[in-house]
């Protein structure tokens, strides 16, 4: 199993958690959590006030957790630019009220939507952090 399909049942497996709820930002952080330097329970702390669009349905909260990933890895602005934009490319918006609302006008449940947004953002970023890395490596 390679480190993209870890991350992705990493992911999975909290989004599925009833015991214990994790926003889409804690989401991202505990899944990078190695790229952070943090240990998963700092990564959970850290990301506690970025769900919701930071509780306000403002930026979602995916965006704001790859940029401090991608911040913690020495990335430039340019890589902030690229991942914001893609985003809005993808979704119209990278506000979370707006982001909600087109999930409901698609008939989906809220959960469901985010959950495809913080799946979309786990792909994003191992595929920018991962194979870099894997490169540098081989």
């Amino acid at each position: 199993m390679d480190i993209y399909e870890k991350r992705m049942d990493e992911v999975r497996a909290l989004r599925a958690r009833t015991d214990r709820h994790f926003n889409c930002a804690q989401s991202i952080l505990v899944t990078f959590s190695d790229k952070l330097g943090l240990s998963k329970e700092g990564a959970y702390d850290l990301g506690m006030g970025f769900g919701r669009g930071m509780h306000f349905e403002s930026t979602c909260g995916t965006i704001t957790a790859a940029l401090m990933v991608l911040g913690m890895q020495g990335r430039d602005k340019e890589a902030a630019l690229r991942l914001v934009g893609g985003f809005t490319e993808a979704h119209d918006s990278t506000v979370c009220k707006e982001l909600t609302a087109a999930i409901e006008e698609r008939g989906l449940p809220r959960k469901a939507g985010c959950d495809q947004l913080v799946y979309e953002m786990v792909t994003y970023l191992s595929r920018l952090l991962d194979t870099a890395e894997e490169q540098a490596d081989g």
